[in-house]
């Protein structure tokens, strides 16, 4: 089992997806001696990685649902949430010593938020955007008042969850990924053709019987999923970006629903290594490169969507436009 340096209460749970990480760290040490690439010489690179490959299948999954459904920032709201949640996390650890994964009351608090945001727009018949605008600064706030608390024992290292940081990716914080990571691509699986009909047509999904107000709240819990696993590398600052861009640039030259998911989460994946790779060779923080490079990546979807349309092919799809396949049924 990969060493812990601190024990936790979730290591008898998580001791199968330990030996997972270790199966995964002596594959990138073949890689190594394979390669010469010195970025494959450190397990604790090998953890960021894998996490990073997950997060560029988690992120463009559940991201293309909601750039359809026009709620690309609840990412951002569902982000600061998840940073109180780190902050409750840390805070119960400093004063009672409760020796639990900041990251998992992170999944805990941002998952509650979700659910939240959900809740204020059925009750009040706010718009989503207010929902998300109070969730979001009410979720800031407590996380930078509990941090003020209790400033001595937990601003020094808070930088990490802002910016995200490639060294701090625990075995713990990575299997804990890998869990997020099953059940948000099994969800989704088996509910795909629920959510592709609340997504393109609410009010027929509500007619056909399906529980539109449900599939609301499992996407939006999702989403608060994929939120507190980016962070890891990504920052509570930059962790929205995985969701949209790379699922903008995708519809710059798909026009099919799956595939704009299949090339989104390609253009991910892309993002990921290179922005893994680059941040490493160059010192530099790794949610920030992986940001840049899927911007230009998006810049060269963009150019090559216009090409296409200059050449006389079908013109370049829009985000509104995009088709969905196959009509979803209930169950």
């Amino acid at each position: 089992m990969t060493p812990v340096l601190q024990a936790s209460p979730l290591d008898p749970l998580l001791a199968p997806l330990y030996v997972l990480l270790d199966l995964w760290s002596a594959f990138l040490f073949l890689l190594w001696d394979l390669t010469g690439l010195g970025l494959l010489q450190y397990q604790f690179l090998h953890r960021a990685i894998l996490v990073g490959l997950c997060i560029g299948v988690m992120a463009p999954l559940i991201g293309t649902f909601l750039v359809h459904r026009q709620l690309a920032l609840i990412g951002d709201a569902l982000a600061h949430t998840a940073f109180a949640g780190v902050a409750v996390g840390l805070f119960l650890n400093a004063v009672i010593d409760l020796g639990v994964s900041p990251y998992l009351t992170a999944v805990v608090v941002a998952m509650l938020a979700a659910l939240l945001i959900e809740v204020i727009s059925e009750t009040t018949d706010a718009y989503n955007d207010v929902s998300m605008a109070i969730v979001l600064s009410t979720g800031f706030a407590l996380g930078t008042t509990l941090i003020s608390i209790n400033a001595g024992g937990l601003a020094v290292g808070i930088n990490q969850y802002l910016f995200g940081n490639l060294s701090t990716v625990s075995p713990e914080n990575a299997a804990i990924l890998l869990v997020l990571f099953a059940v948000i691509v099994g969800t989704v699986a088996l509910t795909r053709n629920q959510l592709l009909y609340v997504t393109f047509d609410e009010t027929a999904a509500e007619v056909s019987g399906i529980p539109v107000t449900w599939y609301n709240r499992v996407m939006v819990m999702l989403t608060a999923l994929v939120v507190v696993g980016a962070m890891q590398i990504m920052g509570v600052i930059l962790v929205a970006a995985m969701l949209v861009v790379p699922v903008a640039g995708a519809a710059q030259i798909s026009g099919s629903f799956n595939g704009s998911l299949l090339v989104s989460i390609v253009l991910a994946e892309l993002a990921v290594l290179l922005g893994i790779g680059v941040a490493y060779y160059a010192g530099a923080t790794a949610g920030g490169v992986i940001v840049l490079v899927a911007v230009a990546i998006y810049v060269l979807a963009v150019v090559a969507g216009k090409v296409q349309t200059a050449l006389g092919d079908d013109e370049a799809p829009t985000l509104g436009a995009i088709d969905a396949g196959e009509e979803p049924t209930s169950d």
